[in-house]
């Protein structure tokens, strides 16, 4: 899984221009001990990790790349629906959120986080909003 990880990063800063943006997707339950759930844990915390990594100075990306890594608690999809049928959907973020959010970044770098950011994504009461770390 993580070199998997690894290459999709590799890949995408092989064809993400000057002034790109780059996109990770960690978790916040990885910020910190994840007891109950170690490997997806120590997995997140390598994306958590790379991203600090690629926005470092002399990372090999070109000129001006945004590296952000979003930090979704549970995201809103059929498959969670399916299997967590009885949660409280009001925490849950949109997945129409998330595009959103990649397509004003995309169009719009002034509305980026700073490089290097893990950026949780955190839905309460249907309200979302991103903190960034």
């Amino acid at each position: 899984w993580y070199q998997g990880r690894v290459r999709e990063a590799v890949v995408s800063t092989q064809s993400t221009g000057e002034g790109g943006l780059l996109t990770l997707t960690g978790a916040v339950p990885c910020l910190k001990g994840t007891s109950f759930m170690m490997g997806y844990g120590l997995s997140k915390a390598a994306v958590h990790q790379l991203t600090k990594s690629l926005a470092a100075p002399n990372n090999g990306l070109p000129d001006n790349v945004s590296v952000q890594c979003i930090l979704p608690v549970t995201l809103d999809t059929p498959m969670n629906r399916k299997f967590m049928a009885d949660a409280d959907f009001t925490t849950w973020t949109p997945m129409s959120y998330v595009a959103d959010m990649f397509t004003r970044w995309a169009e719009d770098p002034s509305s980026r986080h700073p490089n290097g950011s893990l950026v949780k994504i955190i839905t309460e009461k249907s309200e979302t909003r991103e903190e960034a770390e």
